[in-house]
This record gives structure tokens, sequence and C-alpha cells, in this order.
């Protein structure tokens, strides 16, 4: 004979006993669990491959007569389909899980500790995911990402702080959710093309210091209160070497004969550049230091660091403003050719690779040539610096 359905008022009116007992819901596979100390829950009993299992389903009041009835009429569609109930739940948990735990800030983490020591821009790519992105969605579980809400963000990351900054944070969560996607079986990123809010061949800087401009910022790098910065800005103009290369730059990296090497691990191109450097550039870094970073605050035991507050302070300074530290470089470059430097040698100054043919088949270093070129660039500041006209040569260095 068939037990009679249970009823809301049924279930509330259970009474514990000194043991444990269940009460079953006609026969639908579905048991009313009371525990003696007045506890009560439910549970689905059901056989599967030839042995009887019991999957417990929630504690009551929290999970209701009508829900537990939904619950326990799943489970049984589950083993109408040949699986085990109890396994495809904690399957379905085992999931909800790893997804809670691969939030943003997990996942964007563990992309740093595992590809961090091969990307030349992690500090960079760190400070973005903590200023930008761990503040807006850095807890949400990266597997229920919406391209809305990265467009949102986006969005907000523009109205703040430009279409600039929007595009490096976009191109982060791109890289980052590439990686994750190689790695999971269910992650497919949010990200497509068209979501950029800047057009890089649009807004192309071409900007470079002007000789009055380039006077002004000189003078005021070799003031006191700019240093060890404006020594950097100095050195950056006689080498026309990268912020991030300069700024880290070791004592040891630099040889007896005066040759700067870039190790491979800070160069863009991750390829060793070689600097021979003119005697105004040995002069700039020849103060004697403590530790090995020859631009520092601290006698050489760090590198140099927030550039932001102290570029506006030489701003400030200099009278000279709207301008990046990357000018420099292609200010530099602008003078190699007015100094009469070949094209090539110009670019090999800066550290480029050479294309084609004759970069495959050219090893020569051209460290001898490398080091006129950058004579030349040197005499030239100089000559600007001074206030003498750029095609002006002092008798000094004719002879």
């Amino acid at each position: 004979m068939a037990s009679k359905r249970l009823t809301a008022v049924t279930v509330e009116n259970l009474r514990p006993r000194p043991q444990r007992y269940e009460v079953p819901d006609g026969g639908n596979g579905l048991y009313a669990i009371v525990q003696p100390s007045g506890a009560k829950g439910w549970a689905v009993r059901y056989r599967y491959e030839g042995k009887s299992i019991k999957m417990s389903l929630g504690a009551w009041p929290a999970m209701t007569l009508l829900s537990a009835r939904k619950a326990a009429a799943d489970a049984l569609h589950e083993l109408a389909q040949g699986r085990n109930p109890a396994a495809v739940r904690f399957e379905a948990k085992e999931k909800a899980s790893a997804a809670l735990a691969d939030t943003v800030r997990t996942i964007s983490e563990e992309y740093l500790r595992r590809e961090g020591k091969q990307l030349r821009t992690v500090d960079q790519r760190a400070s973005i995911l903590k200023r930008l992105v761990y503040p807006n969605i850095g807890d949400r579980p990266v597997e229920s990402l919406k391209r809305n809400e990265i467009n949102r963000l986006l969005d907000k990351i523009e109205d703040r702080n430009g279409p600039r900054a929007a595009d490096m944070t976009l191109a982060v969560l791109s890289k980052i959710f590439n990686w994750h996607a190689a790695r999971s079986d269910e992650f497919n990123s949010p990200i497509v093309r068209g979501m950029a809010r800047h057009n890089n061949k649009e807004h192309r800087r071409t900007r470079i210091l002007d000789d009055a401009e380039l006077r002004a910022v000189w003078t005021a790098a070799l003031t006191p209160e700019m240093r060890p910065f404006g020594d950097l800005v100095r050195f950056l103009l006689l080498t026309a070497a990268r912020r991030g290369e300069a700024a880290a730059m070791r004592l040891s990296e630099v040889d007896a004969n005066h040759v700067w090497t870039l190790p491979a691990a800070r160069s863009k191109n991750k390829s060793e550049v070689i600097r021979p450097l003119s005697k105004a550039a040995q002069a700039v870094i020849a103060e004697p230091k403590k530790g090995d970073f020859v631009f520092s605050h601290n006698a050489g035991i760090t590198p140099i660091t927030n550039f932001s507050k102290t570029k506006q302070k030489l701003d400030r300074v200099s009278g000279v403003t709207r301008w990046r530290l990357h000018d420099l470089r292609r200010t530099a470059r602008s003078l190699l050719s007015r100094a009469g430097i070949h094209p090539d040698l110009a670019e090999r100054c800066l550290g480029h690779a050479i294309g084609g043919v004759r970069g495959v088949y050219d090893r020569h270093q051209y460290v001898d040539e490398m080091r006129h070129a950058f004579e030349a660039l040197a005499a030239l500041i100089a000559r600007l610096v001074s206030g003498m006209p750029a095609d002006v040569v002092p008798i000094t260095a004719r002879r």
C-alpha cells in the first residue's frame, strides 16, 4: 500500500524521536529525515547499478517541500538517463566551485606568476590590474563575465583615464583571457575585435623636442633638485634608449670599453642590444654608487621609480609640457639624422633590428660606427644646449 504524500503542515508537525527516522513522500523516492535533535532535512533514495543509494538534498525549512520534490524529480530524471544523480551533483558542485575560484583576480595573478618572468612589461601589467581592473571586476568569476561588462569597464576607464588607458587595460585582459582559455575546457574569452577605444594609426605620436625645448629640459635636468631623474633624462637623449631599458640599467652591464650591453631579458625584441657610450653619456653615470643600479635614489641599491610625479616636476622647472619620456627617443633619432648619421646606423643605435637579407647575413656589430654616431649626437646636443647654431662646429672639435 502506497504511503500518503506529505504536506507542508505534516512536515512542520513531525516531532523528534530518540532515533533518527524517515517519512516517505508517497513513494516518489523523496523522504523527510527527522533527527533526534529536531533538525529536519530531505533525501532521495534510488538504486544504481544494483546498489541502494541515498542522496541528501537539503535542510528544511530552507528547502521547502515543493523544492525538495523538484530536486528529487531532477535526480530521478538523471537516473532515467543512465547517470548516477549523486555523481552528477558532485560534478556540478566541483564545476561551480572551480568557477568561483577562477575569479579575474586569481587567474590574473596565476598568469603573472607563471608568465611574468618572460614579460618585459610585467610591472606595468600588474599595475594596470591593481589600479583599474581588480577594484571593478577582480572578484567576478571569469567564466560568468559577459562582453557588456567588459565594455562598461572600458567605458569607465576611458571616461576617467582616457582612451589610451582603456586600450592598455583591454590588451592586458585579452592576453590573460586567451591564456586562460587555452587551459580551460569551458572558458571562452568575452573580448572580440572592435572593442578598442584608441586608433593607434590615427593617434601615432610625432612629438619631438625642438631646440629651445631641448635646451630648457636639459638645463632643468642639470639642477640638483631634479637628480637622479634629470640624469636619466639626459642619458635617454644621449643614448636613444627606452625609459625602461635605462631606468633599470646596472653598472655591471657596462664593460671596460664603455660598451653598455642591454640583456635580452630587458630588451623589447628579446635580444641583446649593444650601445657604446659617448664620453658625455659616460659622464652622466660616472658618480660612484654603493649598489649596482645606475639611476637610483639610494646610491644604487634599487632602481629609480615614480616617473610620473617627477616628470611633472621637471615640466614645472623647465616650462616644457605636453611631452613624454619616450619622445626623447624620437628626438634623439631625429638628432642623429641631423648629425649626418646614415639611417641604417641610426636605427642600430636605437637597437632596432635590420630586416631582410641584410639583417640575416650581416652579423657585424658596428660598435666603432655606433660609437662615432653617439659622439656626433652628443656633440650636436652640446651645441644646441649651449645656444650655438647646430650647423656651427667649434674650432676645438675640428682639431
